[in-house]
C-alpha cells in the first residue's frame, strides 16, 4: 500500500508543479517521477529546518514544494527560465 501512495502523491505533486512552473503537466509518468523526486528533496530540506509531516496533506505539501524547487532548478540549468517562480 505504501508504494502506491507514494505513486499517487508523487503524480499530484508532479501534476501541482507543472501546473504552477509551466501551466501544463508533464504525462502520467513524467508527474510521478517530478513529484518523487521532489518529495524527496522537500523532506530534505523540510527535515534540514527541523519541520517534519506525519499526516498525507503534509507529504502532499512537502512533495510538492520540492517539485517546484526541482522544477525551477532545472529551469536555471537549462537556461530558459529568469530564476523567477
Amino acid at each position: 500500500m505504501g508504494i502506491i501512495l507514494w505513486l499517487i502523491i508523487g503524480g499530484l505533486a508532479g501534476w501541482i508543479a507543472g501546473k504552477i512552473m509551466r501551466g501544463g503537466g508533464f504525462g502520467i509518468l513524467g508527474n510521478i517521477v517530478v513529484g518523487i523526486v521532489g518529495a524527496v528533496l522537500g523532506g530534505a530540506i523540510f527535515s534540514m529546518l527541523g519541520i517534519g509531516s506525519n499526516n498525507i496533506i503534509g507529504s502532499l505539501v512537502v512533495a510538492i514544494i520540492g517539485s517546484v524547487i526541482l522544477l525551477w532548478l532545472v529551469s536555471l540549468i537549462k537556461g530558459k527560465g529568469n530564476g523567477k517562480v
